[in-house]
């Protein structure tokens, strides 16, 4: 009778940590975890915030003139980082960067963010903005290996260019797309030809809301400011 008793109170046991475990599974799928995402102020006033790693970028914003969309406007934000404006500027001995180009053509390198115009700064920074607040889960699913399938959509960022944003869905243990989930954004340099744009760019942490929109901050790459960091240097070298 005893051994009875125990093996109930075992079988009971398992039974509770399974269902806890898996009603701590579904509310993780849910929010997306447990990381606060509501900031209490305006888009500027989050990235002035968070100084690593936005205080470059909030920089760039007012160089570009953009105050007035980033604390009024409802956009999503696929944030670049201070480190993607550092690497982009780079050094005269730092191979395929802005001063890098800039040192090989005779010209002036740039030493402060103000060196480059705001115009600039603006064609650039407006690639990585959406009208509207869009959730990760608002994104339909991409696959890389099954686009035909799983496209992702194409979007008009701020200033009218096009980019592809889909939500990539892991594996877990072989057992397709019940994985972790993750944003991408693809910039379409030519819009008659969509599937030549191969540079895909992941976000690190989605889903942070601030009172006019929601930011999707993305992964360090070193070429993501302006989704492609090689047409922002080309554009300033030409002028």
């Amino acid at each position: 009778m005893n051994k009875t008793k125990i093996s109930i109170n075992i079988l009971l046991a398992f039974g509770l940590f399974f269902c806890f475990s898996s009603c701590k599974r579904d509310e993780y799928y849910m929010d997306g975890g447990k990381a606060k995402a509501d900031f209490n102020g305006t888009m500027l006033e989050y990235l002035q915030a968070k100084p690593v790693p936005f205080d470059t970028i909030a920089s760039i914003v007012k160089l570009a003139g953009m105050e007035a969309v980033f604390n009024k406007e409802d956009i999503t934000f696929f944030a670049p980082t201070d480190y993607e404006v550092k690497q982009l500027i780079g050094s005269v001995n730092k191979p395929n960067s802005l001063n890098s180009k800039l040192y090989l053509n005779g010209k002036d390198t740039v030493k402060t963010l103000a060196d480059i115009e705001g115009a600039i700064w603006a064609k650039y920074l407006q690639r990585h903005i959406f009208k509207g607040a869009k959730r990760l889960s608002d994104y339909p699913q991409y696959d890389p290996d099954l686009p035909a399938v799983y496209s992702g959509q194409y979007y008009y960022a701020y200033n009218k260019s096009v980019s592809k944003i889909g939500v990539v869905y892991g594996d877990v243990n072989g057992v397709k797309y019940i994985g972790y989930r993750q944003l991408t954004i693809t910039y379409i340099r030519d819009v008659s030809k969509p599937d030549q744009s191969f540079s895909i760019y992941r976000v690190a942490s989605s889903d942070i809301k601030p009172k006019n929109g929601v930011v999707h901050t993305l992964q360090l790459y070193g070429d993501a400011f302006g989704l492609g960091a090689y047409d922002m240097i080309n554009d300033i070298v030409i002028r």
